[in-house]
């Protein structure tokens, strides 16, 4: 497993915890497996209250940053709900404009993490 898929992977668990408060059951699909499905798609979370989903959830990485995710991007801006993406601090302008440029920027909801390692 790759330090990308790692850190995905981690973030969806964090996410999920942080959602708990506020959301009353979370489905996950983290990296290569699909197991929860809305929509035909297979969003990393899906968040629900009382039966209905209410928002779904992306999380990138540097390396799932591109054209192709805009696409897909823009397949989940269209199941109805709200979408939000997780995407590394330091992307967020690429991503603001991948938005803007498939016509969804004001469908989708961003927020960023970043991880901070200092050494001593």
């Amino acid at each position: 497993m790759d330090s990308q898929t790692v850190i995905h992977n981690w973030l969806i668990d964090f996410l999920k915890t942080r959602f708990l408060k506020d959301y009353g059951e979370i489905g996950i699909n983290p990296e290569g497996e699909d197991i929860e499905e809305f929509g035909g798609c297979y969003p990393d979370l899906i968040l629900k209250n009382q039966g209905m989903i209410v928002a779904i959830v992306e999380v990138e990485t540097e390396s799932t940053i591109n054209d192709e995710r805009g696409a897909y991007w823009k397949k989940l801006s269209q199941l109805g709900t709200k979408l939000i993406l997780m995407v590394p601090e330091n992307r967020k302008a690429k991503v603001t404009g991948l938005l803007w440029q498939h016509g969804i920027m004001q469908n989708v909801s961003v927020g960023s993490y970043s991880i901070k390692i200092s050494m001593p």
